[in-house]
């Protein structure tokens, strides 16, 4: 069971600072960068989203997103395929080339670890209304 009062406050890791890449996000949400690879290919951190909140449609190119939900609920979706109801210990990955979106169901909270390796290509924001048919 989610505790959303930890969430507002930041998860096991904490709950960073509001997402500088914000302007691809609907609604608030907090990153928590945690560590990169050696070689700095692969990117860690928590995002942390509030009620409603979402990132745009993106594609991640030369690489992958690791999606490892901590607490809350939230939604994942690809293009083309329903949107999967995501809960704490779900696992999601996503391949090259995917064209997605996550953040959280309307009225939960949500945070999960992304780990990242490849450039982000971010997209159109994913609509009120199609995220209201959720």
């Amino acid at each position: 069971m989610a505790n959303f009062d930890k969430l507002k406050n930041g998860g096991i890791f904490g709950k960073g600072v509001l997402n500088p890449y914000g302007q691809f996000f609907i609604g608030d949400t907090f990153l928590n960068g945690l560590t990169t690879s050696p070689d700095e290919k692969i990117s860690v951190g928590t995002v942390t989203f509030e009620p409603g909140s979402r990132n745009n449609w993106h594609i991640h190119h030369d690489g992958y997103q690791i999606l490892l939900v901590t607490d809350g609920e939230g939604w994942y979706q690809e293009e083309g395929q329903p949107a999967q109801s995501l809960k704490q210990g779900d696992v999601v990955v996503t391949k090259d080339g995917i064209k997605h979106w996550h953040g959280a169901k309307v009225d939960s909270w949500f945070e999960h670890i992304a780990i990242t390796a490849g450039t982000p290509e971010w997209l159109n924001p994913v609509s009120d209304a199609e995220y209201n048919k959720l």
